[in-house]
């Protein structure tokens, strides 16, 4: 059997949080590439452009398992590594910080707040809780375990080893983690709960929204009303399924649209940030059995939502 080769460690440190890129060049059989930069040109012409590729392969920006500098010209050689560390886009400061409300050598939990990304993706790459946490706790190897939307607000749990993570990571696969969210939307009397809901919600690549369409349902959500006051009221979700948007969507289905929630029922056109009117969506809890110390875990988010509590 074919023994797997080990990734060597990045000869660049992190920046702001951010590890490099790391690149493999890939088999060559037909002798396609005869430059490491003929390659490099190719292979990034689209996401950073042809031009600025070759001005980083001038400047020094790719570097060897050695942390020396790529020159473009040097011979194509399949199976080599690279790295190199990506351009931010210019992004605008989340005006809210992130809370640690536990922290010991294996996890960190926070209070993450509304429109912070839990980790990098697209235009949000710095700006995010993951970059944030490794910079201020000075934790460059810590992962999330598991993902809360942008819009969303409340508990995320972090990984510090990477050897720990997979253990984690595998009690949100198996819904060991037990998850209760809180929300405020539209108060209707003449609505029972609580409730179950249960449909088939379908996200296409490049669409805001997801929707839900005919066919076998995967995705389960338990609504349960927590207090009214006027038109509005504060909402326990318990999603048993982790569709994407999957509390957003049955709520809307429900006539309960949540409160400041920009893609449903009706996508509204992307704009500035509009930090005081956040998704009235809150992560409040998750309580699992630690899988290294058997110790029952529970935790809480302390974050307010608008007007309920």
């Amino acid at each position: 059997m074919r023994r797997r080769t080990r990734t060597p460690a990045a000869p660049l440190p992190q920046r702001d949080g951010i590890d490099p890129v790391r690149v493999r060049l890939p088999e060559d059989p037909d002798g396609v590439w005869a430059t490491v930069g003929g390659h490099l040109l190719e292979r990034y012409a689209g996401a950073i452009g042809a031009g600025r590729v070759a001005a980083m392969l001038r400047e020094g920006r790719f570097v060897g398992v050695d942390g020396v500098a790529v020159d473009g010209g040097e011979p194509y050689a399949a199976g080599r590594y690279l790295w190199f560390h990506r351009e931010f886009p210019d992004e605008e400061r989340v005006p809210f910080e992130v809370e640690v409300v536990y922290r010991d050598e294996r996890i960190v939990v926070v209070d993450k707040p509304h429109f912070l990304a839990t980790m990098p993706r697209g235009r949000h790459v710095t700006e995010t809780a993951l970059a944030r946490l490794r910079r201020d706790l000075g934790l460059p190897e810590l992962q999330p375990a598991h993902r809360l939307d942008r819009l969303t607000a409340g508990l995320v749990l972090f990984v510090v080893r990477p050897e720990d993570r997979g253990a984690y990571q595998t009690l949100f696969r198996d819904r060991a983690v037990r998850k209760a969210y809180e929300a405020v939307a539209p108060y209707d009397p003449g609505l029972a709960l609580p409730a179950t809901v249960r449909s088939r919600i379908e996200k296409e690549r490049g669409v805001l929204a997801a929707r839900e369409v005919p066919g076998e349902p995967n995705a389960e959500s338990r609504v349960e009303l927590l207090v009214s006051q006027g038109g509005l009221a504060r909402y326990r979700l318990v999603p048993v399924t982790g569709r994407t948007h999957q509390l957003r969507v049955h709520m809307n289905a429900l006539g309960l649209p949540i409160l400041n929630d920009p893609l449903y029922p009706v996508v509204r056109e992307d704009g500035p940030e509009d930090f005081g009117r956040p998704l009235q969506l809150l992560a409040r809890s998750l309580v699992f059995t630690d899988p290294f110390s058997g110790e029952p875990r529970r935790f809480l988010s302390r974050r307010p939502l608008n007007g309920l509590g």
